[in-house]
Parts: C-alpha cells; structure tokens; sequence
C-alpha cells in the first residue's frame, strides 16, 4: 500500500513538473504542439487506405505534406489525384487544426507571455489587443466561432457555384466548398485540382470568395475582435476606437494588397503565359488574386513558373512580409514590416524616437520588430544556400530556389514548380522551413531557450561605426 502510495505521488509529482514547464515556456507547447500533430499526420498518410490504388507514399512525403498541411505550406504531391478520401479527410483535419488550433495557441501565447511578465505589461497588452488576459475561455469560443462563421459562409458560396456553374453533384460540390472554405481561411492553399485554381481563373464567384476568406484569415484574430466590437450595433462600437495595433494591420494590408494587384497586372498584363491571353477584367481579377494569395495563402489562378522575374522577386517580397499577427498567414508580419518602416524614417529624418498614427514605438518593440526580420532574412538566404548546393543549380535558376525558400518560410505554398524535383535533403531543408515559418523564429528561438536571464549591471557606452 505504502510503494503505490509512492509511485502516485511520484505521478502526481512529474505531472506537476511537465505542466510547470509549459506554463514557465508556453512557447515550447506551442512548438511540440506543432510538431506532434505534423508527425501523426504524416503516419496517418502513409496508412494504405490514404492514396489512391496504384501510388505509395514514402516517409518523406506524407511528412512533407502533413507539415505543409498543418502550417499552410507547399504541397508536394496533387491533393485530388494523389489522396484518397481518406487521406484528403486527413489533410483536411490537419489544415483545419493549423488554422484554427495552432492559430488559436498563437493567439493565446500573445495573451499568455504578458502573464509571464509584470503586471504593467499584462495590462499594456490587454488594452493594445482589446482582448481579456483572463479569459481565456471566452477567447477560445471567439476563436471558434469567427472560424466556422467564415469557413460556412465561404463554404455556402463555394457550394453553390460549384453545383450551379459547374456541374458537380450535391454532394460532391459540398464537399468542394467546405475543403476550400476551410483551406482558404485557414490559409493553406491546398486544392482538390492539380492546376490548383487555374481552371477557376475566369469565375469570380469562386476566386473573389477565397479572396476575401484568405484576407480575412490573414488578419489576425485579435484585429477581427476589435472588428466586431466596434461594428455597427455592437455595445459601444460608435464609442469604439481602433487600437494601434488594429490601425497598421488593415493599412498595411491593404496598401501591400494594392501596390501587389497594380505590381502583378502591370508587369504580367501582355506575357501570353499568364495573364495575357485573358480578357482585360480577367486580368484585373486574377492580379488582384495574386496580390492576395501571395502575402497569404498560396493559391494560384495563373501558372506561377511562368511569370516575369521581376513579377516572381515582388511576389518574393510579398510572401516575405505576410499577413497580420495571431492569424493564419507567415511571414515576418506586417506589424513588423510597419514598425521597421518607421523606425527607418525617424533615423532619416534624425528624429531620437519611432512614431506611428501618433504613437510611440517602444525601443523593446522596435528590438522585437529587427529580430523577426534578421531571423527570417537569415532562414531564407541559409535555405536558399542549401538548396542552390543540393541542387547543383546555375545562377540562372537562382530566382526560382528564391522563391521556393522564401514561399516555405512565408507559409505561402506558391511554387514555381521545383519542389517535386527537389533531392531528399532540398525537401527535408523545405520542410523545417515550413515548420519554422508557420512557428515563428522568435517563439522556436524562445522555445529553444534554456532559461530567461536579467543582466543586473549595464555595460559601458560605446557607439561603433555605422554604415
């Protein structure tokens, strides 16, 4: 009696210990968390009931797709022909869990790490975010219904086009609309169609609603609070003011979804391969479409490997910046990219400090802001270096390995059409891309972190030469 007296202490005791640790570093959960569910994703593609009679999927493919899947990455091998029912409903599972379970832990890791920190800093982000620290539960119910509020009506839309203007069965245009409601919010870019949404290029009523689902995902779920708050109707929506952090999210976006419709229709408008050989409103809706599925999802309506250079080095630095922060899109965040924009124009006009819409920017921010981007500049050009090596390619092809590793580390899932072609160790090099990108390089650097230090002395001033 006394020995299990012991061993259910003993029990009691670890259990305490694991979930110390993940309150002491949530950003390790989040990573774990990540990597659990790409790893069981991957056994299940490879159970025989996952791919269609005749096709075998090997260890590196179904981890390459299972972590493209849950991060919203590139797929390697045709959804539609590739995976059965089975294996499709997997990838579903885990495109869904990307987008709403991985996005909500990134939404609760904003919310969690100024629990972590002082109370000063707990509030500052409470009142910047216009979200509950303490409510947690309400959070996750939010979370969960925006989700499926916009993933079904996305999906009604889609349903009906599909049986409508398309010929497809009840039931098979249901199926259709809910995996491209989902895949769209979720910003994942996975399509039933091995030419993705080309053959969709001409009909706004399916490229406009997965548009307008990848947006909206994009912006993140604390910008989509504050949205709602302050709508029309809403307790104190007239009284409402956005916060800072609301602000430059939907101005940055939307200037980055203008300046890419105008960059991508002005440089494809006559190239025969992709927008030229379609009618002038065509033109329009398909730029438009590139503009936004490249900051975001990785959808494509015109063959990707066949645009202009300079069309693919703009997509490149679109895919770079990505869409708002705690959403469903990578990259460095257009947070980030404002905030570094600033920062740049107070040292050019001498000014001591950043301001943004009236508002100060931290120096701590301003740290943060400068170690996301190195971060993500050093994971891309170390990518691109390794595959470049691994490939054997000339100086010819090194736009196109760009934009591969600049597309894995954004979570787009565009490609010019190399990733098939890739060695073991290009696909390898791929997938841990995909996995940081969808992460974050600063939370893995601070997951990977053996504990937080305080200096408490400070080091003399030197100032070296700059530039």
């Amino acid at each position: 009696m006394a020995e299990g007296h012991r061993r259910l202490l003993v029990a009691v005791g670890t259990t305490r210990a694991r979930w110390s640790w993940l309150a002491a570093y949530p950003a390790r959960g989040v990573v774990l968390a990540f990597a659990i569910v790409a790893v069981l994703g991957a056994a299940l593609l490879m159970l025989p009931a996952a791919t269609e009679p005749g096709r075998d999927t090997d260890v590196l493919t179904a981890l390459f797709t299972s972590t493209g899947a849950v991060s919203g990455g590139l797929p390697l091998v045709g959804t539609g022909s590739h995976w059965s029912a089975f294996g499709e409903g997997v990838v579903l599972a885990l495109i869904q869990i990307g987008g709403f379970g991985i996005m909500t832990l990134a939404s609760l890791l904003a919310l969690l790490v100024s629990g972590r920190l002082r109370l000063g800093t707990q509030l500052a982000t409470q009142a910047e975010m216009s979200l509950s620290v303490g409510g947690i539960r309400r959070v996750v119910l939010g979370v969960a219904g925006i989700t499926l509020a916009i993933e079904l009506a996305t999906a009604a839309v889609l349903t009906v086009r599909f049986h409508i203007g398309h010929g497809l069965t009840a039931g098979n245009a249901v199926y259709h609309g809910i995996f491209y409601g989902i895949s769209a919010f979720s910003n994942a870019g996975f399509g039933l169609r091995d030419d993705n949404l080309v053959g969709y290029a001409h009909d706004p009523w399916i490229v406009l609603p997965i548009a307008a689902a990848c947006v909206l995902g994009a912006l993140g779920f604390p910008v989509l609070f504050e949205l709602l708050r302050s709508r029309p109707g809403a307790r104190g929506g007239a009284r409402h003011r956005w916060s800072l952090h609301t602000r430059i999210t939907l101005l940055t976006s939307a200037v980055l979804l203008a300046l890419g419709t105008v960059m991508t229709c002005a440089l494809e408008w006559s190239n025969p391969r992709t927008l030229g050989s379609l009618e002038w409103g065509d033109k329009l809706l398909d730029g438009f479409f590139t503009a936004a599925s490249s900051r975001t999802a990785g959808f494509n309506t015109i063959d990707t490997g066949a645009m202009e250079p300079a069309t693919l080095l703009g997509l490149c630095v679109l895919m770079f910046i990505g869409g708002g922060s705690a959403g469903t899109a990578g990259g460095i965040k257009v947070t980030t990219f404002a905030v570094l924009g600033a920062a740049i124009l107070a040292e050019i006009r001498g000014r001591t400090h950043a301001d943004i819409m009236g508002r100060r920017i931290s120096a701590a921010t301003l740290r943060q802001a400068l170690t996301v981007a190195l971060l993500g500049v050093g994971l891309v050009m170390a990518g691109t270096l390794v595959l470049l090596a691994v490939t054997g390619e000339r100086a010819d092809a090194v736009l196109a390995i760009l934009f591969e590793a600049v597309s894995a580390f954004g979570t787009v899932g565009l490609s010019t059409g190399i990733t098939g072609n890739l060695p073991a160790v290009g696909q390898l090099t791929v997938i841990v891309m995909m996995f940081v990108g969808r992460v974050g390089p600063i939370t893995l650097a601070s997951a990977l972190a053996l504990r937080q230090r305080d200096r408490r002395y400070t080091l003399p001033e030197e100032r070296p030469v700059i530039g």
